[in-house]
Formats: C-alpha cells, sequence, structure tokens
C-alpha cells in the first residue's frame, strides 16, 4: 500500500516515511506510527504521520501491522 489514505495507516503500523529534508533525495525512513497527522482523508503526497521516535514525514509504503487483526487480514489479502 502506497499511504495516499488515511484509512489504510494505523497508529502502530510499520511504514516506510520520507521525511521533508530528504524529500529531494527520497531517502526513505523505517519506524513505527505513533500519531496520524493529516487531516483529510487522502493526500496525493501521501498521508502525514510522527513515527515513535518522534520524525514527522509522508507515508510512502506501509510494510505491516501490529495488531493481531490487522496481521490476519493482510495476511489473507496476500494469499489471494
Amino acid at each position: 500500500m502506497d499511504g495516499k489514505r488515511k484509512s489504510d495507516i494505523k497508529i502502530g503500523a510499520s511504514v516506510n516515511i520520507v521525511l521533508k529534508q530528504d524529500q529531494r533525495s527520497g531517502k526513505l525512513t523505517k519506524g513505527m506510527v505513533k500519531d496520524i497527522l493529516t487531516n483529510s482523508l487522502t493526500h496525493p503526497h501521501g498521508i502525514k504521520v510522527r513515527l515513535t521516535d518522534g520524525s514527522v514525514g509522508r507515508v510512502k509504503e506501509i510494510l505491516w501491522y501490529s495488531t493481531p487483526i490487522n496481521s490476519v487480514k493482510l495476511s489473507f489479502i496476500i494469499r489471494l
């Protein structure tokens, strides 16, 4: 998932984000979502989040969800 829809991003999800200072290079930073900062339901450049380490950036990739229910849903989708 590409991180452009707020409904796809959950607190505790493991994601790759692009920090503001890394937008030109496209360097990704990996972490777990602490807060979702974007108010709108979608954003063309990715939903803005704060990671547990305090980094703030836009989600480029959702890697996995940490809750058991979401993990089951994801593995079910992957098996299809």
